[in-house]
């Protein structure tokens, strides 16, 4: 047995060549054809020529145009990250030769390799994210866990795109667990000619066709013109090669005249390697110089009142005075735990939103330095942009763009403007929010717990993108850590999670406690208090949501919306999400990465929720609202313990005449024995 193992690895490499030797998908759009011996074909050959080595010397991509319109062709290699020069310019090389026999005369074509692409066209296409071309393959053989392998490979997937869009080559690859034993690989990548919002715009696209094509399959890829991605329960790629693919690009090697090349023995050549030399030396001391540059100013800033050691965030007194009218009630667009915040028009016309540390605020310089010194660390564009800040003579000021919407509480909380607001608009608000809190957790360098995340922190941009605001709470954590304790509980009661609100424990789950408060709101367009709400019977916003969802009937939540759009299966979800997400026990709550897949992908089936921390059940089988003096304590302390069901109930949506609904309810018994 151990003779025959050389001939089977030889076999596996054979195999691999030959799969490697052709596309494994090909694109030959019949719609334009050039005619042979004409200006396109040899402005084309010259492209093609060009391609292969360019890539495979910088970095594996390069693109290019040739000739003039109208017979201008323009061309794209890349390679996969992972994968290395050679190996990508053998791929190129064989692809270039390949669009010849495959795509005869066709003045557009894509070629899709396992390690390579080739595109090209007589129109550009640089810069534009193309998705409407998806082949894809799939493993033969099911997953043996489906669900858990579904929500986990979801939650990978949705996590490399963003983290590919974010990268420099636009290239990421990772694993997660599916047991202790088996780890799912994947990876994602976009051609380099994209801007990072299209490439995790197209990469999307792309990981919400695998249930489409691949449901269930242990293995599968989908691709497009301008983007790929790939999952396995082996490892396809190269591991080392790709951690090195996601750092930063190195610098440029030094240009050289090849004219005042004089020889090994010259004096020119001489200079050219005292030359190299010095650059090699001096590029890592500037970096070294830099870093220590870098952390003693924030050591200074960290004792003392110097809170502009960066010229680029700092701004003048005079010039945030002149740009609020002093600061005037006109200017003011309202006023929070921080202080009141006041619109302000630069000399350039940019608008700005201008936030002014009270005189009685409790908030101080440590919260001020903290928002500066996180926020500006952060991108991404479901969180708020923080332009600079000022400390002159008494007043402490944040700077940061003005959004004109204003905060999402000032409109899902008014009667009259909560009408103007779309269940769909609800629902993209529901998932910007849930993308901006996982960039916060898993996805930025920094790990951030927010720890006051409400609809008043939520801002609303011109096409009502939300945006998190107010970071003056929020905690950095290391890597390895996963929650920290304080003695200090801040925050905003009805937001709070019991544990931090009990006990002033705090995490990523009491974020995502704050979440689902906020969901909850989104969908019902109400607070989390006691309000005299029609129909509520002064319950809080969660005890009255539980109560419709143990009976079945969640329609009447959705208040003050249009019905256009309105989608049940959307709404029913979100509610579901909203519940799992404000359960009591921490440990239940899912992560922000399943709470985005659940949202995004209806084929998930979602565990039961148990009730939500605040909900009391007075007696067994009657869930409402509390009598006792305890119950009476404000939103965010809890209540006192519930009692539970002698049953379980799954619920499932069932259309009546296409607009109401309800759920058929399936109850079944618990399993005492683990209790």
């Amino acid at each position: 047995m151990r003779s025959l193992r050389p001939l089977y690895y030889l076999l596996l490499l054979i195999g691999a060549a030959i799969a490697a030797a052709d596309p494994w998908s090909t694109d030959c759009p019949g719609d334009a054809n050039y005619t042979r011996g004409g200006v396109f074909e040899a402005n084309l050959d010259a492209l093609l020529s060009f391609l292969p080595a360019s890539a495979s010397a910088a970095s594996g991509f390069a693109e290019k145009a040739t000739g003039v319109a109208p017979d201008e062709a323009y061309g794209l290699a890349q390679c996969r990250a992972d994968v290395s020069a050679s190996e990508c310019r053998a791929c190129l090389n064989a692809s270039v030769r390949d669009v010849a026999t495959k795509c005869p005369g066709q003045k557009k074509s894509t070629l899709s390799y396992y390690t390579c692409l080739l595109r090209h066209s007589n129109v550009s296409f640089f810069g534009v994210a193309d998705m409407s071309w998806q082949p894809h393959l799939c493993n033969r053989d099911n997953a043996t866990q489906p669900e858990l392998f579904k929500m986990q490979l979801g939650a990978l997937m949705n996590n490399l795109s963003s983290r590919a869009a974010s990268s420099p080559r636009l290239f990421a690859a990772d694993t997660v667990d599916l047991t202790p034993f088996t780890k799912i690989y994947g990876m994602s990548q976009c051609t380099r000619d994209l801007a990072g919002d299209d490439c995790n715009r197209c990469l999307s696209v792309a990981v919400s066709y695998i249930p489409k094509f691949c449901d269930g399959r242990e293995g599968g890829r989908v691709d497009t013109r301008s983007c790929s991605i790939r999952y396995e329960l082996y490892r396809f790629y190269n591991a080392q090669a790709a951690e090195a693919a996601m750092s930063p690009l190195p610098p440029p090697p030094p240009a050289v005249n090849g004219s005042d090349q004089s020889g090994p023995t010259g004096r020119a050549g001489n200079d050219d390697a005292t030359a190299k030399i010095a650059l090699f030396v001096s590029i890592p001391v500037a970096v070294v110089l830099l870093v220590l540059l870098t952390v003693a100013l924030y050591l200074y800033s960290e004792d003392g009142t110097d809170m502009g050691t960066s010229e680029s965030l700092l701004y003048d007194l005079s010039t945030l005075r002149a740009a609020t009218d002093n600061f005037s009630e006109e200017n003011k667009l309202g006023e929070g735990g921080f202080g009141p915040v006041y619109k302000g028009t630069m000399q350039d016309g940019q608008d700005i939103a201008v936030k002014r540390l009270s005189k009685t605020s409790q908030q101080g310089q440590v919260e001020l330095k903290n928002e500066v010194v996180l926020v500006a660390k952060l991108k991404h564009k479901n969180l708020v942009r923080l332009l600079g800040c000022c400390i002159q003579e008494d007043e402490k000021l944040l700077v940061y763009e003005y959004l004109c919407n204003k905060s999402l509480d000032k409109i899902i909380f008014d009667p009259a403007r909560r009408q103007e607001l779309t269940w769909e608009q609800r629902y993209r608000i529901m998932q910007g929010i849930g993308r901006g809190l996982l960039y916060l957790h898993e996805d930025s360098r920094l790990t951030i717990i927010h720890r006051d995340l409400k609809a008043s922190n939520i801002l609303l941009d011109p096409d009502m993108t939300p945006k998190i605001s107010d970071f003056g709470l929020a905690k950095l954590f290391s890597v390895d850590a996963s929650f920290g304790n304080t003695s200090h509980i801040a925050g905003t009661y009805g937001y709070m999670a019991p544990e931090y609100a009990l006990h002033g424990i705090f995490s990523a789950k009491s974020d995502v406690y704050s979440y689902g408060v906020l969901v909850l709101e989104i969908i019902a367009g109400r607070r989390n208090n006691f309000s005299q709400y029609p129909g509520t019977n002064g319950e809080d916003l969660l005890t009255t949501v539980w109560r419709h969802w143990s009976r079945g009937s969640v329609s009447g939540l959705l208040d003050g919306c249009s019905a256009d759009g309105l989608q049940p299966s959307e709404m029913l979800r979100c509610v579901h999400v909203g519940l799992l997400c404000v359960q009591e026990d921490a440990h239940l709550r899912p992560g922000m990465a399943a709470v985005v897949v659940m949202l995004n992908s209806r084929s998930i089936t979602l565990p039961v929720p148990t009730p939500p921390a605040y909900v009391v059940s007075g007696r067994a089988g009657a869930l409402g609202r509390s009598t006792t003096p305890e119950a009476q304590a404000p939103v965010g302390a809890v209540r006192g313990p519930y009692v539970n069901d002698p049953s379980v109930s799954d619920m499932e949506p069932r259309c009546i005449d296409g607009r109401e609904w309800d759920w058929k309810i399936r109850h079944r018994r618990p399993n005492l024995s683990s209790l």
